[in-house]
């Protein structure tokens, strides 16, 4: 696609919709509210979306294919998104969401991830090869997206909102996030593998309630977890012995052509846990 397009699009055509479904600034005395908009390890079908998650309206962890079923008009709300890793089943949906809305807002489209996922995506993505490098879109000046990186331990406030950066352990440089609401916390692991410095933190925060833990692989599949970096079942069941409060825990990250297995194995290995599978359209109140 030539740059003219790209930073055109359809945005020109929403800024009276974003000036109209424009939100008010965070209301503290409302819950933090986190939607799933994708949870799965691939696609196919109408359910099977890939990691995406909203908070609020102004807010998303990641962008995969789940960001896609948002409309205009909650595309054009968006604000900040908060990137786990580079890799394209969490990032898939950005280019396009900036692309998109991106000529239509007053002010860029933040992205916050360690730097070393910045780089990626700027050397890998951005590029002008892949996709037009919006932080030079129009100009550097006044660009659609910008780049803000997070250091591990970090946290960044967004109204009154607290994303604080977990360490993770995966085959690129990767994070996961504690969301605060400042009444309770929720924490997604993003891809990982065993990781002793994630718990550590973890068993840190007093008012946890929500634990979102990827498990990627069935048992038979242990050697492509351990050598990707993922989990499976037993590996989960050994990773939540670590966990030393109480939180309701929580899936993602299953592969398609074994969700059943795999949840019935998560059942046999980690059933003490009471794990569920995360869904599409589940809501987690904050």
């Amino acid at each position: 696609m030539a740059p003219q397009s790209a930073a055109g699009g359809l945005g020109r055509s929403y800024r009276l919709r974003r000036k109209i479904g424009r939100r008010k600034l965070h209301d503290v005395s409302h819950l933090v509210k986190l939607k799933v908009l994708g949870c799965s390890g691939g696609i196919g079908g109408r359910y099977l979306r890939t990691t995406s998650m909203l908070i609020d309206n102004d807010i998303l962890l990641d962008a995969g294919t789940g960001a896609a079923d948002l409309s205009l008009t909650e595309l054009s709300l968006i604000d900040h998104v908060f990137v786990t890793h580079s890799h394209l089943d969490h990032v898939a949906c950005l280019p396009f969401i900036v692309d998109t809305v991106g000529a239509g807002r007053s002010a860029p489209l933040v992205v916050h991830a360690i730097p070393e996922t910045l780089d990626i995506l700027s050397e890998h993505l951005f590029n002008w090869k892949i996709w037009p490098d919006f932080t030079k879109i129009p100009s550097a000046e006044r660009a659609q997206l910008r780049f803000e990186p997070i250091a591990i331990g970090e946290t960044v406030s967004v109204g009154t909102r607290k994303f604080t950066a977990l360490p993770a352990n995966h085959v690129v440089p990767s994070a996961g996030y504690q969301i605060d609401s400042g009444r309770a916390s929720l924490v997604f692991t993003g891809d990982t593998t065993t990781n002793d410095p994630f718990w550590v933190e973890v068993n840190r925060i007093a008012n946890l309630k929500y634990l979102i833990i990827e498990t990627a692989f069935c048992n038979r599949e242990r050697h492509l977890a351990e050598i990707s970096k993922h989990l499976c079942p037993a590996m989960l069941a050994d990773e939540l012995g670590k966990l030393s409060g109480n939180a309701e825990i929580y899936i993602t990250h299953l592969k398609p052509s074994e969700i059943e297995l795999t949840m019935r194995e998560i059942e046999e290995y980690a059933g003490q846990y009471r794990p569920r599978m995360l869904q599409n359209n589940q809501v987690f109140e904050l």
